[in-house]
């Protein structure tokens, strides 16, 4: 019989785990053990270190990810204090959830319009709105938010380096629409070293200064200047040096304001931090957790009011993660970076449309990407919790050590003279290119993978349409899709296809019968799908003559089977298919030496090199 204990209002308590010991770290060891014997991890003696530091994996940062976090590094705060890691604001997101911004960049001002009243009717309480050659025309501007009232809806403006002309068009505007200086929020998109990123030419320092001035004087609500990370995002950047780059701005642009006259509290107070959110939820709210930690240790050295050190944060989920291939599964990546934005306390939220890395989003697109924040907040509640991540031992251990990977970054970038003379100098680009060649490493490997790309692709999907987007300045750090090089390889076999009217396909010599081969053979499949590559099989054989029967002459084969049926039979049948045509032999297996193999294909293989080689050898060209 369970004895239960009462609470102080008289209802007893179920004490669940009482009556159990409580288990050791050594007892879960060797549960663990157990386990990974079984799958083949580890051998029948224990392993020189922990069992467990078979399951780390690493960032592009190089933080050791593990499978258990015992204890928790320093007290992170409380939500509204310093140092703000919980979050900006002491109540989170309870009273109104988080900022919806949607962003708009057709450069038909009519349609534009109306996008923008769908979206304000359906959800979206502010919005982005992409100006001059990278979207909608400066002169535009009040056609495009005709039917908005200023008064009521923030506006974010981004021109690049036309950021001085739009602010004054869309200030013109407000005051055309008799909206009160007091009420006019949002932010002027005024970015300098975002311009410097992404087109190697310096933006206009003075004109940044002198918005930040004029909004101090006139608009309390309206600020001048976005700090936006994601030109350092999308050249392929880690979580670290994004942060870090994000960081070494916010510093030169205090720099900037204070020596124009501004006090530190009003200069601090006039800029908006834009991240990127991926579909790697923890990093995304510990990248955003730690960037609040940043910003309060750097405004604290600079003398601002601890108030005014609080960080203001919009999110973006990345363009970068976004596939042209299989879309529809940007909606899942878009619903997890929307998720962990809104649990890492960004107060306000952009999630891009699935089919954005594809050309103009479509009204569905726009629509599932507004409710996507919708279900998040009326249906999921998620806003309802204060910092719910706050506690984990992970997540708390992963932000610090986030923090002090971009700190030290930071202090490089500061080192050479800051973030102006390191764009100059090249320290960023050459720092974010050996991170993105690492990248692309872990996605040729697939290691990094990308669901209906790199994995489980869908050979048979109709391409999405649509109408291209305005064409982004450029000239300054490339603009990377981690699905790129896959995608390339798609491109160019869709292209014989629709040359020839065939496929390119490689034919698998399966060995043995479906049991023996159907593992080997179905992860061959998968992969040369992955290049755009029709797999022909020879189905269930018993005999080097039963494959050869099945063989149509295909410039291309790979062997698959198990072990024991390669040691019988394979460096026959590889022979044999080599006399009957076979220019290119491959085996779907670890490496081993079987004669008339030319390479092999297996898990953390190279498959982007592999799809190249069998795409020269089928004649297919990019």
């Amino acid at each position: 019989m369970v004895a239960h204990s009462t609470t102080s209002g008289g209802r007893p308590e179920l004490p669940l785990a009482a009556e159990f010991p409580e288990p050791t770290r050594e007892q879960w060891q060797a549960q663990v053990h157990k386990v990974l014997e079984r799958s083949g991890l580890v051998g029948d003696e224990p392993p020189a270190g922990p069992v467990e530091d078979v399951l780390n994996s690493t960032t592009h940062d190089g933080i050791r990810v593990r499978p258990l976090y015992t204890s928790a590094p320093a007290d992170p705060g409380l939500p509204g204090l310093a140092p703000f890691v919980r979050g900006s604001r002491p109540q989170g997101g309870v009273a109104e959830g988080w900022d919806v911004r949607q962003r708009h960049e057709h450069p038909d001002a009519a349609e534009t319009n109306r996008e923008v009243l769908a979206d304000l009717y359906n959800g979206v309480s502010s919005l982005w709105l992409r100006l001059s050659a990278a979207g909608i025309a400066i002169d535009d501007l009040a056609d495009a938010l005709n039917g908005v009232h200023l008064d009521m809806i923030g506006v974010t403006l981004d021109a690049g380096a036309d950021f001085a002309a739009a602010a004054k068009a869309f200030l013109a505007l407000a005051a055309e629409q008799g909206v009160p200086s007091g009420e006019l929020r949002g932010n002027l998109g005024a970015d300098p070293l975002a311009v410097q990123a992404r087109t190697g030419q310096a933006g206009d320092r003075d004109a940044a200064v002198e918005l930040a001035q004029r909004c101090a004087a006139e608009f309390p609500q309206l600020t001048a200047l976005t700090v936006d990370a994601l030109p350092f995002h999308d050249a392929g950047g880690s979580d670290a040096e994004e942060l870090g780059c994000s960081l070494a701005v916010g510093v030169t642009y205090l720099r900037w304001l204070t020596e124009a006259g501004l006090d530190v509290d009003t200069a601090a107070g006039q800029l908006e931090f834009r991240y990127a959110a991926t579909a790697d939820q923890f990093l995304t709210i510990a990248k955003l957790r730690a960037a609040r930690r940043l910003w309060e240790q750097v405004t604290r050295s600079s003398g601002v009011s601890e108030q005014a050190r609080a960080q203001t944060q919009h999110a973006v989920t990345s363009q970068a993660m976004l596939t042209r291939r299989d879309p529809w599964v940007n909606m899942l990546r878009g619903t997890i970076a929307t998720f962990a934005a809104g649990v890492g306390g960004a107060q306000s939220v952009t999630t891009l449309p699935f089919d954005a890395a594809i050309g103009l989003p479509d009204d569905f697109a726009r629509r599932i990407a507004r409710n996507t924040q919708a279900l998040l907040l009326e249906e999921s509640h998620l806003a309802q919790v204060i910092d719910p991540a706050g506690g984990s031992w992970y997540v708390e251990s992963l932000t610090d050590e986030l923090a002090r990977k971009a700190w030290s970054w930071f202090q490089r970038i500061e080192a050479v003279g800051g973030m102006p003379e390191a764009l100059r100098s090249g320290l960023v680009a050459e720092e974010i290119e050996d991170t993105w060649q690492n990248r692309r490493e872990a996605i040729a490997r697939r290691s990094d993978a990308i669901t209906g790309v790199t994995e489980f692709p869908n050979l048979h999907e109709a391409p999405l349409e649509r109408t291209p987007a305005p064409e982004q300045p450029g000239g300054g750090l490339p603009v990377h899709r981690y699905a790129e090089d896959f995608e390339a390889l798609r491109d160019a076999a869709d292209a014989r296809l629709a040359d020839t009217g065939e496929r390119p396909a490689v034919f698998l010599a399966t060995l043995g019968s479906l049991a023996a081969h159907n593992a080997r053979a179905s992860f061959a499949r998968n992969l040369f799908a992955a290049g755009g590559l029709e797999s022909t099989e020879a189905g269930a054989t018993d005999s080097t003559d039963a494959v050869l029967a099945a063989y149509a002459g295909a410039p291309v084969v790979c062997l698959c089977s198990s072990d024991e049926i390669y040691a019988e039979r394979a460096a026959e049948t590889a022979q044999a298919l080599r006399q009957a045509g076979a220019k290119t032999v491959l085996l779907a297996g670890k490496p081993s030496d079987v004669d008339g193999v030319d390479g092999y294909v297996h898990a953390g293989c190279d498959a982007l090199t592999v799809l190249d080689a069998v795409h020269a050898e089928l004649g297919v060209r990019r």
